[in-house]
């Protein structure tokens, strides 16, 4: 996302074209530009400012056609804006028309010039294609609008002229009339059909950053949880990827794509949730996503498609930092799979899945290395990287061995329209340079057809979008150039002279490799891809998990965190933390000591699920701490093993005996079926009381005399009672007749018996 801010640097005309514009900008703060003109400017432009040509600021908005023919008439319109603190009187726009330019070079050269230059600056028109100003205070702006036919342009033959607009007068600390301020832009005139016309391979790419998070609904359909609902704003009319579509379908492009875009703009087509701090609130842009979608279906139905690998991955990152943490470069392979299936699912059309595409095009031997290891064979990189020692520019495709292709755009088109596009001015002139450019190529070997790429940054602004369909549309007549899909270019017989040599790692942008994702990022997805591994083996429903987390690891690696550090981090360490809060999930109920009496019993363990899924293939391992006094099953440890439905709680009981008295440290804890443990292990204290035989004798010998007692006193009562009974009875019947003889044997007593009284039982 920060290439538009980083790529000014790779190269010269990039960075003279931003101060070009960047001075426009400025406009509005005419102190401030002082101030930075004074402190930055080197000794030629401070000369410039001396002569007071750029006193006031010209901007050239409109150049109607853009690449004009015979018979047409130019028409430029803008605006002049006195940045000086006095009044300019008697002024004057000239139009100015230099001879043709011989090479790119020149116009490079032109292009970064500010000021004007007398001697080097063609003169003005003059003749009735003026505009008057008689006055213009300080800090005020007049419109112009100024049209010159053709034929009185003082254009002899096709080829690249340079075209100015000029605004002279006179103030009062310099009354004499001279130039106060000058636009320069490029008028390509090319009024036959070039008898070889260049191919021209234009990328579109429709690439976002990531905003899926890997949490997902506890519903069947798993609804998806988004970071935020910010896609909505580029999807929606008049958004950046609206424009990107709606220009697109018109214009003779190469989609290039990010799968995981697709995918979750699918997503929001359906139900889905969003983060809102403190939980999740429904998603309401369900029509915007699906008018989106139902546009982009439309517009590829016939047309080359490139499909990135999901989630377009950083591969210089990989290559500089993250190949030497175990396991970074499996998820190449399987994204560059899933890119195939997910474009030709939602979009219905079959893509090609065999281009990498660096950051900026900026290649290295490790780089390609990693861009070919995910199945790519073409690799497209950038001719700021690829430097060719040529009087012309060669055609992109070139081979470097393996059986791979190096597809090599070219640096300045690639890089004309970054910057702020908004300004109508800085528009126009990306416009003319862009068109003046791609003739100068044809020019160069106007007998020999080749082919370039034009790779424009990654994620266009409007704007942007806007002002590179503009220039595509000037090449609509095709009087010098013929469009080519990429598949096409990257077929295209190569230029032999062309180099072939991969840049060495010391060639690598400093800046470049500064934005790249840090080796702890890579250790991070490390630890997140073994603790998903751990956790996907239990599953009965692995792939519920499996597939939002990979996807969000995909997600971690991503080229549209450059620049953005602190987002990274942040959405790592989320995905990660979500993901132990899972495996949390299933866990060790914590145990309370118990006491164990007696030579055996079970322990029971409790295993909680608090998933929504069952869990399966799980071993639970007991560990006896004192084996002599307590064993499992015979042994210091045992195993069993835990399969638990959803939302369901386990006692897992395991068998112990114990062997002497005293407390026995007990260590439970989960492993999955490879013996890597699973959670965190619980501890408690089995308190051994173990029973003798001598003791249990003793106590069996009080038992049976409490018995016996017991039935004697019942036996005893029981006999006194009938006596009583029979003695009232014979009372009752006979009271006068003598009592019976005494018996033989007497009544037994009542009482304990005495020592060694034999007692029957």
């Amino acid at each position: 996302m920060a290439e538009a801010a980083d790529n000014q640097g790779t190269l010269p005309s990039p960075a003279r074209r931003w101060l070009r514009r960047t001075a426009s900008l400025l406009a509005g703060a005419p102190l401030l530009a002082g101030l930075l003109q004074g402190a930055v400017a080197p000794p030629a432009l401070a000369a410039e400012d001396a002569t007071g040509s750029r006193t006031v600021d010209v901007s050239l908005d409109t150049v109607s056609p853009s690449a004009p023919v015979e018979g047409d008439t130019v028409t430029l319109s803008g605006t002049v804006t006195n940045e000086g603190k006095q009044t300019v009187t008697d002024a004057t726009v000239d139009v100015r028309v230099g001879p043709r330019m011989t090479s790119r070079s020149e116009i490079e050269q032109i292009s970064g010039r500010t000021g004007y230059r007398p001697g080097s600056d063609p003169s003005p028109l003059g003749g009735g294609y003026t505009v008057k100003i008689p006055r213009l205070a300080a800090g005020l702006s007049q419109e112009f609008k100024l049209s010159v036919p053709v034929d009185k342009l003082g254009l002899d033959d096709a080829g690249v002229y340079q075209l100015g607009v000029s605004l002279s007068g006179q103030t009062s600390s310099e009354p004499s009339n001279h130039v106060l301020g000058i636009e320069r832009t490029f008028l390509p005139y090319q009024p036959e059909a070039a008898e070889k016309k260049t191919q021209l391979t234009y990328l579109w790419p429709l690439i976002s950053s990531a905003h899926v998070s890997a949490q997902t609904g506890t519903d069947d359909q798993q609804t998806p949880v988004f970071e935020n609902d910010d896609l909505a704003a580029e999807l929606a009319p008049g958004g950046r990827l609206d424009h990107m579509v709606t220009l697109g379908k018109e214009l003779p492009v190469t989609w290039v794509i990010d799968p995981d875009l697709l995918a979750t703009v699918d997503a929001m087509t359906r139900s889905y949730q969003v983060k809102d701090g403190t939980g999740t609130v429904p998603g309401k842009n369900q029509a915007v996503a699906k008018r989106w979608l139902d546009a982009l279906q439309k517009a590829v139905v016939g047309r080359k498609v490139v499909a990135l690998p999901f989630a377009d991955p950083d591969i210089a990152s990989l290559a500089h930092r993250g190949k030497d943490v175990p396991g970074s470069l499996s998820h190449l392979r399987p994204a560059t799979e899933l890119a195939g299936t997910t474009v030709e699912t939602i979009l219905h059309v079959k893509p090609s899945t065999d281009f990498s595409w660096p950051v900026d095009g900026a290649v290295d031997p490790s780089i390609m290395d990693v861009a070919t290891s995910a199945g790519a064979h073409k690799v497209i990189a950038r001719s700021d990287s690829f430097q060719d020692d040529l009087p012309y520019t060669p055609t992109a495709a070139r081979p470097i061995g393996g059986g791979t292709t190096a597809v090599v755009s070219d640096a300045y088109l690639s890089t004309t329209f970054e910057g702020d596009m908004l300004p109508a001015g800085s528009s126009t002139l990306a416009v003319q340079e862009f068109l003046a450019q791609s003739l100068a190529v044809t020019l160069e070997q106007p007998d020999r057809q080749r082919s370039i790429v034009v790779a424009p940054q990654r994620m266009p602004s409007a704007s942007q979008a806007q002002t590179m369909a503009t220039a595509l549309r000037g090449l609509s007549a095709g009087r010098w150039t013929e469009p080519l899909d990429l598949i096409g270019a990257a077929a295209v017989k190569p230029d032999p002279d062309a180099s072939t040599k991969v840049p060495s790692a010391s060639r690598y942008p400093q800046q470049l490799r500064k934005q790249e994702l840090p080796v702890e990022a890579f250790r991070d997805m490390k630890d997140t891809r073994a603790d998903l591994d751990d956790f996907k083996v239990i599953l009965t429903q692995p792939d519920r998990v499996v597939t939002p987390f990979g996807n969000a690891i995909s997600r971690e690696m991503s080229t549209s965190w450059r620049g953005q550090a602190p987002a990274a981090s942040l959405y790592r360490i989320t995905v990660h933390e979500y993901l132990k809060s899972l495996t949390r999930e299933v866990q060790l109920v914590e145990k309370s000591d118990l006491t164990l009496s007696g030579r055996s019993a079970t322990i029971p363990v409790t295993v909680q699920n608090k998933l929504l899924q069952g869990v399966d293939d799980l071993v639970l391992r007991l560990t006896s701490g004192n084996r002599t006094r307590l064993k499992l099953d015979g042994e210091a440890v045992a195993e069993l093993p835990v399969k638990i439905g959803a939302g369901h709680s386990q006692s897992v009981k395991f068998n112990a005996s114990a062997n002497a008295n005293g407390p026995v440290p007990m260590t439970a804890q989960l492993f999955t079926k490879d013996g890597t443990p699973y959670g965190q292990p619980i501890s408690f204290t089995v308190k051994v009381s173990e029973i003798t035989p001598t003791v249990m004798l003793v106590i069996a010998g009080g038992v049976l005399l409490l018995v016996v007692a017991g039935a004697r006193m019942y036996t005893q009562r029981k006999r006194a009672a009938a006596r009583n009974t029979e003695a009232e009875a014979a009372e009752d019947d006979d009271p006068e007749q003598p009592s019976d003889p005494t018996p033989d044997t007497a009544h037994e007593s009542g009482d304990p018996s005495g020592p060694g009284e034999k007692v029957d039982r």
